[in-house]
């Protein structure tokens, strides 16, 4: 008798790996991002969001969500909801809005529990910031950063309060 097959990888993952060597996409847009929940149903929009950013395909805005692992990220991605909300109706401007509110909730939530809740709580300004008067936003970004720059020396030479 001879060696055995590998098994079958399985789950999630596999099955988008399958999905995405079938469809060969340049990039998921909201289209195949509804077909990939129906398909791998039972999904979080977040995991699937996960999934998607690690499959290194090209997502559309909408489905790539606010990126918060850094804040060249944050900005980036806000800046692309902006433009997904100035071209879009009433219905696009409140899916627009609902994904960056989650997005605060999530970096409120990072606040509480992490070493970097100063980093997330900066986050949620930003995204508190958006969500208050989107178009000012890239403006306001500026500002901000400028600002923070002219203290990261202080707030390095500065006690950790924890």
């Amino acid at each position: 008798m001879g060696p055995k097959p590998p098994p079958k990888a399985r789950g999630k993952r596999a099955k988008l790996t399958k999905w995405i060597e079938a469809t060969n996409p340049r990039l998921i847009g909201e289209d195949e991002f509804e077909e990939l929940r129906r398909i791998m149903a039972p999904i979080s929009d977040s995991y699937l969001r996960k999934l998607l950013r690690d499959s290194g395909v090209g997502l559309a805005p909408m489905v790539e969500g606010v990126r918060q692992a850094n804040f060249d990220e944050l900005e980036r991605s806000l800046l692309a909801m902006l433009r997904e909300y100035e071209q879009g109706g009433r219905a696009r401007r409140a899916a627009v809005r609902q994904l960056v509110m989650t997005a605060k909730d999530h970096a409120r939530w990072a606040a509480r529990k992490t070493e970097t809740s100063g980093e997330k709580e900066e986050m949620s300004l930003w995204l508190l910031t958006w969500l208050e008067n989107p178009p000012l936003f890239p403006e306001w970004v500026k500002l901000r950063r400028a600002r923070l720059g002219s203290n990261a020396a202080t707030a390095e030479t500065r006690p950790n309060p924890a």
